[in-house]
């Protein structure tokens, strides 16, 4: 899942490219990935892109028209989203429900952008809007992870009042925006924290831990990912893991075994012995299969 580095670098690098240049046509393959209506996704034709900027790991694509009213393009990545730049686009117009195409944004000269999501779980959401407010989940956000107002103790008071366990208060978008699943396990490592901590039995110290490597591990990713192409993102993410889906292999902190807790449709990887006080946290699904 594309999270606040790759979003923030993907962010960059459209507006590098497609700024200034005048969208001329709109074509949609997943018709259930647009969530709105008015404005319609032909509005988008004729108008000129501005810039596209991050809002937590939400793509949010300003354009420009005659009349000087703002109309944005949303994207919504999920789990298995992207976001290409094209030379050439195909002439013919896609067909809908076929293969992982959800949307073709046409630009002149020639070439444009094609949002795709892989694989069987379609949660790519699509938004054409007069304000990113207007988006729903944008709407909820957080303060963002990399928000220079958002000290530890702001960080604090947060995870608190969300009361759950640490994984889940720092993947939550409405507490914290930006992270997600990969980084979650990295900061959470970097802090020497068990992502099954109470989020609201933090210490002070454990707090200043934990800003700590948020800031620095998200600081470090952005300035690895900008100036990257779309197309190397997702392996630079991967290059830049300690643990995260690393299950099986030796912590590069202290060498121990790397573990997985696993989950209907996800899991996370810590290390025992910088984390967890070399206790290995229970793993429902392989309990299942050791009885």
């Amino acid at each position: 899942m594309p999270e606040l580095p790759e979003v923030e670098a993907l962010a960059r690098f459209l507006t590098a490219e497609a700024g200034g240049r005048r969208i001329d046509r709109v074509e949609l393959a997943a018709v259930a990935a647009l969530k709105t209506f008015d404005p319609p996704l032909d509005a988008l034709v004729g108008r000129t892109v501005v810039c596209c900027r991050r809002r937590g790991k939400f793509l949010c694509l300003e354009t420009s028209g005659a009349a000087g009213d703002p109309v944005w393009l949303v994207l919504h990545l999920a789990r298995g989203g992207w976001v290409r730049l094209r030379e050439k686009m195909a002439t013919a117009k896609p067909k809908q429900g076929r293969g992982p195409l959800a949307l073709r944004v046409g630009l002149e000269p020639g070439g444009g952008l094609e949002v795709s999501e892989a694989g069987t779980e379609k949660r790519l959401a699509i938004y054409v809007v007069r304000s990113p407010e207007d988006v729903p989940g944008i709407a909820r956000l957080g303060p963002d992870a990399l928000d220079p107002a958002l000290d530890a103790s702001a960080l604090l008071a947060r995870l608190a009042a969300n009361g759950g366990r640490l994984k889940s208060a720092l993947t939550d978008q409405t507490v914290l925006a930006g992270v997600g699943n990969a980084y979650s396990d990295e900061v959470l490592h970097a802090a020497r924290l068990s992502p099954f901590k109470s989020a609201a039995r933090l210490s002070e110290e454990e707090g200043v831990r934990l800003h700590q490597a948020l800031v620095e591990l998200l600081t470090d990713a952005v300035a690895r990912s900008v100036g990257l192409p779309g197309g190397e993102l997702k392996s630079e993410k991967r290059s830049g893991m300690g643990v995260h889906g690393r299950a099986g292999e030796a912590c590069p902190v202290c060498g121990d075994t790397v573990r997985e807790v696993s989950f209907a449709t996800t899991s996370l990887q810590y290390c025992p012995t910088c984390q967890t006080g070399g206790k290995p946290l229970a793993d429902r699904r392989l309990s299942r299969l050791l009885k």
